[in-house]
C-alpha cells in the first residue's frame, strides 16, 4: 500500500492542563479516523501546550504514564504523533514527540536544536536529544520527525533524508513576535518548509498551535506539502483538521527528476567538516 492518508490536527491546547489536552487529542483522533487517516500529527508539546516557563516537575511524564497510555490505546488502525514533556530515565527533561501505532511505540524523537534567543528560552528547561532516527510506518513509508527549531539547523533535514525518510513530520510551536529584529515567523516558516520539501522531495506535515494565551500569539497555519513543496492543505488561525493523500511513487519520481539528495555527497561534507574542526579545535 503506497498511498498514505495524513491528518494535521491543529488544536487549541489548554495551557498546562494535561487532562483537557488528552481529551482534545482523543476527539481529533476519532475525527481523523472517521475521515480515513492513516496518520494524525499534533503540534509540538501538544499534551501540555507550548509554555514559556513550564513547571517541569508538574507537567513532565515518563513515556509509560497513564495519559500517554490513553492516547496509545486510541492508535488501533492508525498512527498518532503527539508532543509531550518527557521525564527521561536519566532524570532529565526532554521536548519529545512520540508516535504510536496499534498501541505500540513506533518512534520517539527528542528535540535536538534547543532555542535560546528572543522569547524562546527552552535551554533553561530541556536537555538536547542526541539521535535522529526514522520510523517505519505500516503503510511502507519511512517518517522522520523534526521538532520546530530542529528544521532551522540546515544539516538535520538533510540527515533525515539521508537516513531514508520519505516523509517529514514537523510539529512546531510558533508564535508571533518571539524572535527579535522584526523577524516574521509565518513567512519564515513558509520559506523553510517549501525549501526542505522541494530540495529533498520530502512531503511534510507541519502542525502548529493556534490561539492566544500566556502572552503568546500562535498563528496556526498548519499545512501538508507534497514532494515539490506544493500545499495540499493549509489551515488558518482556528482549530482545524487537515486531510491529504500522499503517494510514495510521487516521492520516487520527484527524487529522480530533482536528484538533490543523490548528489549531495555526504563524504565531501564530512571531509570539509573534519578540516574545519581541525582548524577551530
Amino acid at each position: 500500500m503506497s498511498t498514505l492518508t495524513v491528518a494535521a490536527a491543529q488544536i487549541r491546547c489548554v495551557a498546562g492542563d494535561i487532562q483537557a489536552n488528552t481529551e482534545l487529542h482523543l476527539e481529533a483522533i476519532e475525527a481523523a479516523r472517521h475521515r480515513g487517516a492513516d496518520l494524525v500529527v499534533f503540534p509540538e508539546l501538544s499534551l501540555t501546550d507550548y509554555l514559556s516557563s513550564p513547571d517541569m516537575h508538574e507537567l513532565a511524564r515518563p513515556i509509560g504514564a497513564k495519559e500517554i497510555a490513553s492516547i496509545a490505546a486510541a492508535s488501533q488502525g492508525l498512527a498518532i504523533s503527539f508532543g509531550m514533556i518527557e521525564q527521561g530515565a536519566d532524570g532529565r527533561f526532554y521536548n519529545s514527540q512520540l508516535m504510536f501505532s496499534e498501541c505500540e511505540l513506533l518512534h520517539a524523537h527528542r528535540k535536538i536544536n534547543i532555542p535560546n534567543y528572543g522569547r524562546l528560552q527552552e535551554g533553561k528547561y530541556y536537555s538536547k536529544g542526541s539521535a535522529l532516527t526514522v520510523a517505519a510506518l505500516p503503510q511502507q513509508w519511512n517518517a522522520a520527525t523534526l521538532i520546530c527549531a530542529d528544521s532551522w539547523s540546515p544539516a538535520l533535514p538533510w540527515i533525515a533524508a539521508l537516513r531514508g525518510a520519505d516523509l517529514l513530520i514537523q510539529p512546531i510551536g510558533s508564535a508571533r513576535g518571539v524572535v527579535d529584529g522584526g523577524f516574521d515567523n509565518p513567512t519564515g516558516w513558509d520559506i523553510n518548509l517549501r525549501h526542505t520539501a522541494m530540495t529533498y522531495s520530502l512531503p511534510t506535515i507541519m502542525v502548529n498551535h493556534c490561539g492566544t494565551r500566556g502572552g503568546l500569539d500562535f498563528w496556526g497555519g498548519s499545512r501538508i506539502l507534497d514532494q515539490t513543496g506544493r500545499e495540499l492543505a493549509c489551515a488558518g488561525e482556528e482549530p482545524s483538521l487537515l486531510i491529504a493523500e500522499l503517494e510514495i511513487t510521487d516521492v520516487v519520481r520527484g527524487r529522480h527528476n530533482l536528484p538533490t539528495l543523490r548528489d549531495s555527497d555526504p563524504e565531501f561534507v564530512h571531509q570539509q567538516l573534519g578540516q574545519f574542526l581541525s582548524l577551530t579545535g
